[in-house]
């Protein structure tokens, strides 16, 4: 297919059929959901509040949302619709206590063969590094924030 032609459908990679689990991001408008609902093979679901989790000060309704997401990716993954399995943010949900490791580790081990599941976020718990197949560290060099320019639409979300 040449560069410039038209695409009649709108398709993630090769076609394969993917679902994201967004943990805690709530129903905030973050761009990558703009993006991700004009792909037809994409779907996904959010959770959590809009405001920030302070990790020093959990409330009971975020660890609610956490769960509620775990139950949510535990369906997509046993159901056989989707091909992968995108658990957004899931390491850092263990990290800060709002689910705990032994339920994202039992998913892992009880998952279907054919279904990629691909957690992300910062704090990765040792644990998961050892069952992972591949595990990928981005680390931040510089970043504006350090300069005090807060988070801008469009680049950070």
């Amino acid at each position: 297919m040449a560069l410039n032609a038209p695409m009649t459908d709108k398709l993630l990679g090769h076609g394969l059929t993917v679902h994201i689990i967004f943990f805690m991001k709530g129903n905030y408008l973050y761009g990558e959901r703009n993006t991700l609902s004009q792909l037809s093979n994409v779907s996904f679901r959010s959770f959590g509040h809009e405001d920030f989790v302070d990790p020093q000060n959990v409330k009971p309704e975020e660890r609610e949302q956490a769960v509620e997401a775990l139950h949510a990716a535990r369906e997509a993954i046993t159901s056989g619709k989707f091909n992968i399995v995108v658990l957004d943010e899931v390491n850092v949900a263990v990290a800060w206590k709002l689910i705990e490791i032994e339920e994202v580790l039992k998913l892992i081990e009880e998952k279907p063969p054919n279904v990629e599941v691909i957690l992300t976020g910062r704090y990765a718990d040792q644990r998961l590094i050892e069952m992972a197949d591949l595990v990928t560290e981005m680390v931040e060099v510089k970043h504006p924030y350090q300069k005090g320019i807060m988070a801008r639409k469009g680049i950070e979300y």
